[in-house]
């Protein structure tokens, strides 16, 4: 039976599904009902049996050595983190779940060859887009019914079932485990273990697969091939190195180090390697907001999330997360300023000097500030002109004027107007401390 991505499964479709599961895997046939199945009940009974011993991850420590026996996570929390932040947490819903044994107590092992496969595709049953097993840890009346009319009996498979998503086992480290000492005071540590982030591997490992492999991939490569057009292009990964885990015994670390035959997809972690042209001074511009600043791909489609972004909200004080937004934007375009003037100050130190320099003097001070040491007429105005209030009321004029127009006006009432007015002096206040410390 095919089950829908988003539906809503009933307690009689679920027991469905587990019928044809169990008796797919005992190769038997009938309509039995499943609570008084004596075959399918003892199959219940060892799998709960065997749950037990298993336990569902995200992180494993066996990658580091698959002779190391000690604590695997499973971590279905996390703190916030910035969306920049590439981690375990970025999965939500799309994070697929590895399977570890649990480390034996009499020999103080895991073994994780010896994971039953029907018992580990039993727990990852689809139902209605959530697995058996996490059905279970939520308790889930529909597979409580589904299991058995005896409530008793139901409750105890459902238990042992559950327990596969959570860790029972005191946190353990191994000699051949990785760990690293972080000192936290005079002679005092905190001992460190990483654990390998199996779930993200399997995500990186099948995106990767996918944007190489898929039909639509081959399909696109082909109609570049015969220069024809297509709907969508495809990606290309290049330098992507693959580090083997578990040698010959991919099991032996982890099902899904298994499913992956013990590949790890590497890409290449080095800075990006481009030819730019060669930086020039602003020449012929009477200011550069005007001219090569505003000319900036980075700063144009600043400007254009900036005012799209006003169009859309009408009120810039109508709440906290909206202001916030807005400093965010602003502040993005300030650090493109910034950038901007430290490009310049890299340039011949009297590029200014240069007959077709139309710049206005408070910028020359601004971006050439190193004429300042050879020019006596240029450094009295570098030390007693206003120049970085100027820039900050160039920069000012220049931004209002990009983010409206008198055909479009910003669609701000009074009230908003004064706030966005306020909120855009302060920005400036502080871009001026920066351009003067820069200084």
């Amino acid at each position: 039976m095919d089950v829908d991505e988003k539906s809503e499964v009933s307690a009689a479709q679920i027991k469905v599904i587990i019928r044809k599961f169990i008796r797919d895997d005992l190769d038997i046939s009938g309509d039995e009902v499943l609570a008084s199945s004596d075959e399918e009940k003892k199959w219940l009974d060892s799998v709960s049996d065997k749950a037990e011993k298993i336990q569902k991850v995200t992180h494993v420590l066996k990658f580091t050595n698959p002779d190391a026996n000690g604590t695997d996570l499973y971590v279905s929390k996390y703190i916030d983190m910035p969306p920049y932040m590439v981690g375990t947490h970025a999965l939500g819903k799309r994070c697929t779940l590895d399977t570890t044994a649990r480390v034996n107590p009499k020999t103080g092992k895991a073994n994780n060859a010896a994971i039953p496969k029907n018992v580990c595709e039993f727990m990852d049953l689809d139902l209605g887009g959530e697995t058996l097993a996490s059905l279970a840890w939520n308790n889930d009346k529909r597979l409580k019914a589904a299991l058995s009319e005896n409530d008793s009996q139901a409750s105890s498979w459902m238990t042992s079932f559950a327990s596969i998503m959570e860790s029972k086992d005191k946190p353990s480290s191994h000699t051949l485990s990785k760990q690293i000492y972080w000192p936290i005071g005079k002679s005092t540590y905190h001992l460190l273990a990483p654990l390998f982030p199996t779930s993200l591997a399997q995500h990186v490992t099948g995106t990767i697969i996918n944007d190489r492999f898929s039909p639509d991939t081959k399909l696109a490569r082909e109609a570049r091939a015969k220069k024809l057009p297509y709907s969508h292009g495809y990606r290309e990964y290049l330098n992507v190195a693959i580090q083997k885990f578990g040698g010959t015994k991919a099991q032996n670390v982890s099902k899904l180090n298994s499913a992956r035959r013990g590949e790890n997809h590497l890409l290449p972690s080095l800075p990006p390697q481009w030819n730019s042209n060669p930086l020039k001074p602003p020449l012929k511009v009477d200011s550069v907001f005007d001219g090569p600043f505003g000319r900036r791909r980075s700063v144009r489609e600043l400007v254009k999330t900036l005012r799209e972004f006003l169009y859309s909200v009408k009120d810039v004080s109508s709440n906290m997360r909206i202001r916030n937004k807005r400093i965010e934007l602003m502040g993005y375009l300030v650090d493109e300023v910034l950038l901007f003037a430290a490009e310049l100050r890299e340039l011949d130190a009297l590029w200014s000097l240069h007959p077709d320099c139309k710049l206005n003097i408070d910028e020359q001070c601004w971006l050439n500030p190193e004429r300042a040491k050879t020019d006596p007429e240029f450094s009295a105005k570098y030390i007693w002109a206003d120049w970085q209030e100027n820039v900050c009321k160039r920069f000012a004029s220049w931004l209002n004027a990009q983010l409206s127009n008198p055909k479009k006006p910003l669609p701000f009432d009074d009230d908003s107007a004064r706030q966005w007015r306020r909120d855009l002096k302060k920005e400036l206040n502080m871009l001026r401390v920066e351009v003067t410390y820069y200084d």
